[in-house]
Order: structure tokens, then C-alpha cells, then sequence
């Protein structure tokens, strides 16, 4: 069994990167924002329906940057192997959910629908001369954040 994810890369005017960072059944992960690619959807739709979904934010889709080129287990499933897909994603509107400074930083009412769901997520932007693989959790996010740190700030 195969695993979709579409993952996007945003970057605003301070050159600094957005990641999400989730609570997700007890375990802490940072990632780029993003998610499953649903039945019937392209990739490019599956990213601007998770921005939307995730953000309530509206984004252009960019350049590609990179496609997983290795095995990757699931960190949930054992059984299915995770492909993953990363664009570059550009906000066409000023970001209204709360950012975070600092990791892991759930509110309240976040704290009390992680009681009934078991997932729950916060924004924040890492300046770019903080940001590289160590920034981010999933193998193939580092992978990526690699990529990104070796080819400079993109234009």
C-alpha cells in the first residue's frame, strides 16, 4: 500500500520558512504543511485544499521541488510505504491563523480538541538561518529542507 502526501514550501517577505507543528496520538512532530492526497485529485489541488483546510489560506501553487526517490515506511502504518511530493507554495492572502514564536505551542481550546480527535497543529515561520534538516522531524522533510538549504533562498 502506497501513501500519498503533497507537501508546500512557503516562504514570506522575511525569508523566513512556515512549518507546521503537530501533536498528533501523544507523538510531537514539525513539518511542512501539507497532507494526503485524496482519491480523484491532482497533487497541485490536494496542496491548495490542505492550505485552505489547515489555514483557511488561499495559495498559489509553484515550481516542483521534489518527489521521495526512496522506500519510506509510514511513521503510522507499518504496512504502507509513503511517497512524498514538494512544491513550492506562495500565500495570495495575509495569513490569519495564529503563528506561534515558539515550538509545540497549543492554546486552550487546541489542548481540548486534542482530547476528542487526537491531532491537533500550530504555525510558525523559522528564520531562514535557523532552518535546515534538523528543523523538521520526518525523514523525508529533511530530505527536502536539505535540498532547500543547499540551493540558497529561492527566488
Amino acid at each position: 500500500m502506497f501513501t500519498i502526501r503533497v507537501y508546500g514550501i512557503l516562504l514570506n517577505e522575511l525569508n523566513q520558512v512556515l512549518v507546521s507543528d503537530e501533536k498528533i496520538r501523544g507523538d510531537f512532530f514539525t513539518k511542512f504543511p501539507g497532507g494526503g492526497l485524496e482519491f480523484g485529485e491532482g497533487t497541485r489541488d490536494c496542496l491548495r485544499r490542505e492550505f485552505l483546510e489547515e489555514m483557511n489560506l488561499k495559495v498559489e501553487v509553484g515550481d516542483h521541488i521534489y518527489t521521495t526517490d526512496f522506500y519510506q515506511m509510514s511513521a503510522f502504518n507499518p504496512t504502507q510505504q509513503i511517497i512524498s511530493i514538494y512544491y513550492y507554495a506562495k500565500a495570495l492572502e495575509p495569513i490569519a491563523v495564529p503563528l506561534r514564536l515558539t515550538p509545540f505551542e497549543f492554546d486552550e481550546d487546541q489542548h481540548k480538541l486534542y482530547e476528542t480527535t487526537q491531532e491537533i497543529e500550530s504555525f510558525r515561520f523559522i528564520d531562514w538561518d535557523q532552518f535546515g534538516e534538523d528543523a523538521v522531524h520526518l525523514p523525508i522533510d529533511k530530505v527536502v529542507a536539505k535540498l532547500l538549504k543547499n540551493g540558497g533562498i529561492p527566488v
